[in-house]
């Protein structure tokens, strides 16, 4: 047993409580630099209603990814019932879930992109629903020229029957990295799951976070009515947050959002980790269903899925959960005044 003089442990005593307090004043001053500023946004656009499709192109190519998918266009998407706006000025799009296939045949689905093309901004976006279950690569994301290097960014990403969303942002290089990042600065909630944000040869993962929300994918969020997904993208770094359908802010229902009053993001790739400008810039908008493919289908029986992903297409009626549900996208950027 150690014993320690009384007239020692008055001495170090306040050597303690001085380096206690020095420790918590340091901790509290790097959060206090990750906080996000009050700043006033104003409305860039809002993709919403019997508009939607206008402003986005239908990829009508091979799936870079090899999912066993045919993308179709814009006339056959809506043809065929794969893409149309409700009467609540939601907008809906997916996967073909009438025609059976033969094994190896590839199902049709819808991909889409923004006209537009952004380098930061405040990114609101509401869904009412998503796909969801075995086979399927439902992703809503971000991208540049030349990819990967003007980078991408993934706000909602999972495969097969996945719980809960994963946001992860992929560069070109090793500039970008949350490599010493600790969750003890509390400057985000979610997990991290994967440090390196670059993307090159027999690694893609990209830098990654898991959310602990079984409500921000798939079947969760269908049954709690969807929710909103936020990314805020800035010379501060990246920002990512999920409300669910009964915690949205006032704010953003107000349509004059204000990011300092929603607290911690999930996830967050900050400026003094990776220079944003360089490695993220002139991106479109991206939603799409993929199948099978270079992820779910290298998983498919790891999570518990039956048979083969391959077999897991031939069947329409696997599909039927496999369609977006879009309330609105929208963009804001900071008013010109700030």
């Amino acid at each position: 047993m150690l014993f320690i003089s009384s007239s020692l442990l008055v001495s170090v005593l306040p050597l303690l409580s001085y380096a206690k307090s020095n420790r918590s004043r340091s901790h509290t001053s790097i959060a206090k630099r990750y906080q996000t500023p009050h700043k006033n946004y104003v409305l860039d656009v809002k993709y919403q209603g019997a508009d939607f499709f206008t402003e986005w192109d239908f990829f009508h190519w091979d799936d870079p990814t090899n999912g066993q998918v045919n993308y179709v266009n814009l006339e056959d998407a809506t043809n065929r019932g794969l893409a149309y706006v409700q009467h609540d000025n939601s907008t809906v799009f997916g996967v073909d879930s009438t025609n059976d296939l033969p094994l190896n045949a590839k199902r049709d689905s819808v991909r889409i992109s923004s006209k537009r093309r952004f380098s930061g901004g405040l990114f609101i976006a509401d869904f009412n629903a998503m796909p969801h279950g075995c086979g399927t690569w439902p992703a809503y994301w971000s991208t540049g020229p030349e990819w990967p290097k003007a980078g991408e960014i993934d706000v909602i990403e999972g495969v097969n029957q996945q719980i809960a969303n994963q946001y992860t942002m992929h560069t070109v290089d090793e500039g970008c990295s949350l490599q010493e990042v600790t969750t003890d600065l509390k400057t985000f909630t979610a997990n991290l799951i994967h440090e390196r944000c670059a993307s090159k040869e027999g690694d893609n993962s990209g830098c990654a976070f898991k959310d602990s929300d079984e409500a921000s994918y798939g079947k969760g969020l269908n049954e709690a009515g969807g929710g909103v997904f936020v990314h805020l993208w800035d010379q501060r770094g990246i920002k990512f947050w999920f409300f669910n359908r009964n915690s949205i802010p006032h704010d953003i229902v107000a349509g004059n959002p204000d990011p300092s009053s929603w607290g911690l993001p999930k996830a967050h790739l900050a400026s003094t980790r990776c220079d944003v400008a360089k490695y993220f810039y002139e991106h479109v908008l991206v939603i799409n269903t993929s199948l099978c493919g270079s992820y779910a289908g290298n998983v498919y029986q790891d999570q518990g899925c039956p048979g083969t992903c391959a077999e897991r297409i031939m069947s329409a009626g696997n599909f039927v959960d496999a369609k977006w549900n879009v309330n609105h996208i929208s963009v804001y950027q900071p008013a010109q005044s700030q």
